[in-house]
């Protein structure tokens, strides 16, 4: 007597396995693999001074060094990136609470807007590193110059933001108010929002 033993589903598990990421996904990790490989290989042959490419391996040790006890200059990882992130946000939250009011009042007003947009626009090419040197002699080398410094690069982005908002609000309310009659600006945050989505 003999036994017939049906192989199919296994061949067909294994005709059916994809591979569990996607093409974006894939492409990216071979992207960095690449410049992984590259950065190894011109680390290894040395065809950079190590001053200036140290090898991926002396990296990664020096990274186990500062996020451990040791860390820093006298601070842990965690505590540099506790500073950085507080200065980050102290600048958001100023240059949201202060852009934003003053892109709306741009948007609605164009007395407001001739008055400030030449300010604005006056800073607005300049990188905010370019102001580092003025800051560190007005504020010297404390916390308010790092603040202020984010700040600045921030700010110009909420105004932008607040006037296209208030722009689009006003012409949409508008049309509104003549079809229906609906109350002034009801979806004046979507607006807001969307005001740098342009």
């Amino acid at each position: 007597m003999s036994v017939v033993i049906n192989d199919k589903p296994r061949r067909q598990r294994a005709l059916n396995w994809r591979w569990p990421f996607s093409r974006q996904i894939t492409l990216s990790l071979g992207t960095l693999a690449v410049i992984l490989a590259l950065w190894w290989t011109v680390a290894a042959l040395q065809l950079v001074s190590p001053l200036f490419l140290p090898p991926p391996g002396q990296v990664l040790q020096k990274l186990i060094v500062i996020a451990g006890p040791q860390g820093f200059m006298d601070a842990t990882l965690w505590q540099h990136l506790a500073a950085s992130l507080t200065r980050i946000v102290i600048a958001l939250l100023a240059a949201v609470l202060l852009g934003v009011p003053v892109g709306i009042a741009m948007g609605l007003s164009p007395t407001m807007r001739g008055i400030l947009d030449p300010i604005i626009e006056l800073y607005r090419p300049v990188p905010p590193l370019a102001y580092l040197p003025l800051m560190v002699i007005w504020f010297g080398i404390g916390e308010t110059s790092k603040i202020l410094l984010i700040y600045l690069a921030i700010f110009r982005p909420c105004s932008d933001v607040g006037a296209g908002g208030s722009e689009k609000c006003a012409a949409g309310e508008s049309a509104r108010r003549a079809i229906a009659g609906s109350q002034p600006c009801a979806g004046a945050v979507v607006c807001y929002f969307a005001g740098g989505i342009t």
